[in-house]
Formats: C-alpha cells, sequence, structure tokens
C-alpha cells in the first residue's frame, strides 16, 4: 500500500476530538485510567453516529470483557457522569443513547471551582506579604492595633494589596511612616475611587518632580522646579 493510500485512509476516518481539560482533569475527578480509555471509545462511537454502544461494542476494541464493562458503565452512571436518554428519529422512533452532558458539566464546575481557589489563595498570600512588608519597612514587628487596622484596610475598606503596597510606598518617599499617614492616602484614594496603580500614578504624578527639559535647538538654560512631596494628612475638600 502506498503512502499516499494509507494516508487517505487515514483521512477518510476521521478524528474524535475530547478537549484538553479531560485529559488534565479526569484524574482529579476520581476518574480512573479504564473509565477514561471507556470515555473516548463511546466519544468515538458516537461520532460513528453509534449512540448506544454495547458491552460488546467495547470488547470489540478494549481487552476487558463485557462484565468489565457493564461494571465501568455503572460506576460513571452512579456517579453521575454517565446518563442513558433517548432520541427520537426522523421516523418518530425513540431509541435510547448515552449522553456524556454530566461529566462535561462536573468538569467545567471543577474548573471554576479551582480557579476560584487558586485566586482566594493568592489573594491571602498577597495580604499576608502586606504585613511583613510593613514590618520591613517599620523596622519592627507590628503590634496587635496595627494588624488591625491594616486588616481593616482589606475587610471594610476593600483596598487590594497591591494598592496598599503603593500607599505604603508614598509613605515611605515622603518619609511619614506612621498607619496614620498611610490611612490617610487610603481614605482619599477611595474618596476619588483609586483602584488600580495606574489611578495610583494619575494621582501621584503632579506631586513628584516638576520639570521641562531644554529644547534641541535652544541653547537657554532651563531651570527645574522641585516641589515638596504631597502631605496627604493636609488634604482638604
Amino acid at each position: 500500500m502506498q503512502h499516499e493510500e494509507r494516508l487517505q485512509i487515514w483521512i477518510e476516518q476521521g478524528n474524535v476530538n475530547i478537549s484538553q481539560l479531560f485529559f488534565h482533569h479526569y484524574k482529579n475527578l476520581g476518574i480512573q485510567d479504564l473509565d477514561a480509555m471507556l470515555i473516548m471509545h463511546m466519544t468515538a462511537y458516537k461520532s460513528e453516529g453509534n449512540h448506544f454502544p454495547t458491552p460488546t461494542d467495547f470488547t470489540s476494541r478494549m481487552d476487558l470483557t463485557e462484565n468489565e464493562v457493564s461494571m465501568i458503565l455503572q460506576r460513571l452512571m452512579q456517579r453521575g457522569l454517565l446518563q442513558i436518554g433517548q432520541s427520537e428519529d426522523q421516523k418518530g422512533v425513540l431509541h435510547e443513547r448515552f449522553s456524556l452532558q454530566p461529566l462535561w458539566d462536573r468538569l467545567i464546575d471543577h474548573i471554576a471551582k479551582s480557579s476560584t481557589e487558586t485566586e482566594i489563595e493568592d489573594q491571602k498570600n498577597a495580604e499576608g506579604e502586606i504585613y511583613s512588608l510593613f514590618e520591613q519597612e517599620f523596622g519592627r514587628f507590628l503590634s496587635p492595633m496595627e494588624c488591625e487596622s491594616i486588616a481593616m484596610w482589606f475587610d471594610e475598606d476593600g483596598h487590594t494589596a497591591e494598592i496598599i503596597r503603593a500607599a505604603l510606598k508614598e509613605a515611605v518617599i515622603a518619609q511619614k511612616l506612621s498607619l496614620r499617614y498611610i490611612d490617610r492616602i487610603l481614605f482619599e484614594w477611595k474618596k476619588k475611587n483609586v483602584k488600580t496603580l495606574s489611578d495610583v500614578e494619575r494621582q501621584t504624578k503632579s506631586f513628584r518632580t516638576v520639570g521641562t527639559r531644554p529644547s534641541q535647538q535652544s541653547e537657554k538654560t532651563v531651570t527645574v522646579k522641585r516641589v515638596p512631596f504631597y502631605n496627604w494628612l493636609e488634604e482638604r475638600d
């Protein structure tokens, strides 16, 4: 058989599409390797138009007995991963069919839950780093009252770790390292709807060193004006 003929046979047989998500997560759903292989064969049969393959059908392709196939099917149904439903053909005849929709729903729920748990864990880690950062900048351990104040910035005021870190940086730059000063910064930022680092940059930009660079075509000396860092404790409406 020529190479072209082999390739044509391969193409004519078509492909079985199963999401990579299934291969990445089926173990986490408690699905055994043999169960996963049977699910793949079930999907292949469906693509061929056979929506209700029998144990005999599976044994023709898998190194399993009909009893072993039946046990796998029963296990999948008991765990709510496989259903048997009915469909009506063009002649109005009802036919039984396997449905893997419960499995796909369970898979998506698992991925969404894992993603949420990861985000929560990342957030907790970021918040924990804030306390360490404050102790590093203050050069001492935080008092219980100071820890409570920082916790309130997270829990009650809804500030993110990156915003609190930016407020601490403002205090360090201004050489006004106190929780009262930082609290005032966060208060003003919340009032002005500062939620991202881009918002922070826009708020603080006008209070940094202001200067004008001389034009390349001009030999005039340009005076650079320096203004003091903004004192957030003196904020007025």
